[in-house]
């Protein structure tokens, strides 16, 4: 029987209803970082308990993410509804009015929870606008089994130095074993976080207190040629290509001996699925030098939504998930609880946890101690670690990680990277009107 004009229309209409109160779908822009591979995956879970919400997800490499978030964001273009990004963009993004502020969170999501200094960092005047996803500090990771056929014994709290000799010692180039893996991947966020901390812990700062840059000083210069240097001996070829992604496969597949980077990578680093080395990792504090202040950074990863966004109640919906005690549970029963994602949660660090990750311990103890007030040995006008947080900074740390990557492959030498940082930076600078 064929069905009336009155059936057809009816049809119709019951159909466009569908369509318009079908799901909401979300656009999520995130780093193609493990855990949030872990996240993409988990989601699906989400999606179950929120039928009406649909993820849609963009996967970026670290450096092009933030190209494409700060253009978005800084254009109101709207693309995305949850954003992952880090202390330095909600600081400035969040000032700027561009983000939604994370208020009233259901008390279930236990705010109190996440450490002071995560939460501290991803907020302005008070107002938190991003929930951090995880936190990290860095850490040293070292071959237990080669230093011990080496004769050789960590300290708890190495120096730049004695890493350098353990690096050269445990070189052998012919089998494609290098004594150590650092970024060299030029950007403000890659290999400036690790080259930074280096220059701290020699006593370096990015600015004095009048915001002068001061790359034309000794403390800069015996920090970027203990670098290249000890890269040129005891480093990857490629070192120019390699940021934290790179240096995890490298680390993982048996070919650093020594590895300085973000405490996330504890969790794969110990994971026999990925790590064939997962039984032989030993870790400790970052290498300090002239000081301990500023030596290892402070950092977060966390989910935002822009006041672009369309969406703002399933996005937030989505991040107090994301970010949530019950996200952690889900963690450990689907991978282990040693892959929850560390750094931002007191109850993360049960006896449970600390027992099955080697690595909570000097993790724990470096997020404590790291203080962005005051991250270097001088006095300074900025608040950051391993960054500075001015609007300026993405430009001018982006030039400045390009010139210390030429250096790094022999484009130029040290000092001629050094004098231009000097040149761009204070250009830059003052075009930007400092001080102010």
């Amino acid at each position: 029987m064929q069905p009336t004009a009155k059936a057809l229309l009816a049809l119709t209409c019951m159909t466009l209803s569908s369509v318009s109160l079908g799901a909401q779908t979300l656009t999520i822009a995130t780093v193609n970082n493990s855990d949030m591979i872990r996240m993409q995956k988990l989601s699906k879970t989400f999606e179950a308990e929120h039928p009406d919400i649909k993820l849609n997800w963009v996967v970026l490499e670290e450096n092009v993410l933030r190209q494409r978030l700060t253009t978005d964001i800084a254009t109101q273009g709207g693309q995305f509804d949850v954003l992952t990004i880090g202390m330095y963009e909600a600081a400035l993004w969040g000032a700027k009015g561009w983000l939604e502020p994370m208020k009233d969170l259901p008390a279930s999501y236990a705010l109190d929870d996440v450490f002071p200094s995560v939460r501290e960092g991803l907020s302005v005047k008070g107002s938190l606008y991003a929930l951090p996803f995880y936190a990290e500090s860095s850490i040293t990771y070292y071959r237990t089994d080669l230093f011990k056929d080496a004769g050789l014994t960590m300290p708890e709290r190495p120096t730049w130095e004695e890493i350098a000799g353990f690096a050269e010692k445990l070189t052998k180039k012919d089998k494609e074993q290098y004594g150590i893996c650092l970024r060299g991947k030029a950007g403000w966020g890659e290999n400036m976080a690790l080259i930074t901390t280096v220059a701290n812990a020699y006593g370096a700062r990015w600015f004095d207190e009048q915001w002068k840059p001061e790359f034309s000083g000794p403390e800069w210069k015996n920090a970027l040629n203990f670098y290249v240097d000890t890269m040129k001996k005891s480093g990857p070829p490629g070192a120019s290509s390699n940021g934290f992604n790179e240096n995890l496969a490298l680390f993982n597949s048996g070919k650093c001996a020594m590895w300085v980077d973000a405490s996330v990578a504890g969790s794969f680093v110990t994971d026999k699925t990925q790590s064939k080395v997962a039984d032989h990792v030993g870790f400790t504090f970052a290498p300090h030098q002239v000081t301990d202040k500023g030596s290892a950074w402070l950092y977060s990863w966390a989910l935002a939504i822009p006041t672009s966004s369309k969406a703002k109640d399933a996005a937030k919906q989505f991040s107090a998930w994301a970010t949530s005690k019950e996200y952690g549970e889900l963690v450990a029963k689907t991978d282990g609880i040693a892959n929850v994602p560390p750094g931002t949660r007191a109850s993360t660090y049960s006896d449970a946890y600390m027992s099955a990750a080697p690595f909570a311990k000097v993790t724990l103890e470096s997020l404590k101690a790291a203080d962005p007030s005051k991250p270097t040995l001088k006095p300074v006008p900025y608040i950051g670690i391993q960054l500075v947080t001015i609007p300026e900074f993405q430009a001018v740390g982006t030039q400045v990680g390009k010139l210390f990557s030429a250096a790094l492959i022999g484009q130029t030498t040290v000092d001629q990277a050094l004098t231009a940082a000097q040149q761009t930076t204070e250009r830059e600078m003052k075009r930007a009107g400092y001080p102010k």
